[in-house]
């Protein structure tokens, strides 16, 4: 069978149209030969959104805005979203949609927990996000107005607190203070007068210093003495030296109770009378035996061989002469 020239052009326009559709269809992000699940979104307001914008889970392109049609009073706005079909959507996820100047709007899916999943044909739940300047503005711009609420709250308790302390009694506590404070500072002028105690009190302390800079050197060589002395005094053997002084105490002790009690001779000396008394009487006898042999040495010694012996009584009392001699009594 021979196709004529018509026949021949009528199948390559049709071959053609068909695929400017499958190109157009592609161009818009419709796949060809792949199986998706179509969901709906409902929105007041669409932010820009069109036909073949992106829809994002998690970063990740899952499907595409496949159509946007509403109703003649413009109050709601259906969104057809075509999603790939072996994606499981919990019938709790939330679609909003998310402006952006510098590339195209898009639609974000955050997943819901639920255990149960959207089919073909559902309508997702949506919410409002805010644009992007807006989002922006506000990410900034809230912190900012909750610290000035913050500080605002502040300041008015702070304004409060002012207030109550300035009621009459207080207001009259603190004209008081202020009074003291002012004889304060006059009495504190007085001080500070060139011939006042303070002044005083501060060249005397210069002066004080001054002298001590001065005799630097020698309060130096008197610590370095004094220095030297503690170190030898430290080197002593202190302890040995109190042991040695005990003992020598000791002993004095032992003497000199021994002076006093009547035992050696030295004690008896000291303590016993009667032996004082026979030396005094020993003493006195010596004198008078010594007076005698002076007197009548011829009764001890013979100086003559034809003399006879002097036959005069012995003396029995010193003579006159030695009256005044201590060893007799009065």
């Amino acid at each position: 069978m021979k196709l004529t020239n018509e026949t021949k052009v009528g199948v390559l326009g049709a071959i053609v149209i068909t695929l400017l559709i499958l190109g157009f269809n592609f161009l818009k992000g419709k796949k060809m030969f792949s199986k998706n699940m179509t969901i709906y979104a409902k929105y007041t307001n669409v932010q820009g959104l069109t036909s073949s914008n992106p829809v994002i889970i998690n970063g990740l392109q899952v499907g595409i805005v496949s159509d946007i049609s509403t109703d003649k009073n413009m109050k709601e706005i259906l969104v057809t979203i075509s999603i790939q079909k072996d994606i499981n959507l919990p019938s709790n996820s939330l679609a909003s949609v998310t402006p952006n100047p510098l590339t195209v709007t898009k639609m974000e899916i955050k997943l819901g927990d639920n255990n149960t999943y959207l089919k073909n044909g559902d309508t997702i739940l949506t919410v409002t996000s805010e644009g992007f300047f807006e989002g922006m503005i506000n990410s900034k711009v809230d912190p900012i107005l909750d610290i000035v609420n913050k500080s605002v709250h502040s300041i008015d308790s702070l304004l409060n607190n002012v207030n109550s302390l300035f009621d009459n009694n207080n207001k009259q506590n603190i004209a008081a203070s202020l009074g003291n404070l002012n004889n304060a500072t006059a009495s504190l002028q007085m001080l500070l007068d060139k011939k006042g105690p303070l002044t005083n009190t501060i060249t005397n302390a210069e002066k004080f210093t001054g002298n001590l800079t001065a005799n630097n050197k020698k309060i130096d060589s008197i610590l370095n003495n004094l220095n030297t002395t503690t170190s030898h005094l430290s080197e002593l053997d202190l302890e040995k030296t109190l042991t040695s002084l005990q003992l020598t105490i000791n002993s004095l002790k032992q003497t000199v109770e021994k002076l006093n009690s009547k035992e050696g001779s030295v004690g008896l000396l000291m303590n016993d009378p009667s032996l004082y008394k026979n030396l005094n009487s020993t003493a006195n006898k010596i004198n008078v035996l010594l007076d005698d042999i002076r007197m009548h040495p011829k009764r001890y010694v013979s100086v003559s061989m034809f003399g006879k012996k002097e036959k005069q009584t012995p003396l029995l009392s010193p003579l006159p002469d030695t009256s005044n001699a201590p060893y007799l009594n009065k």
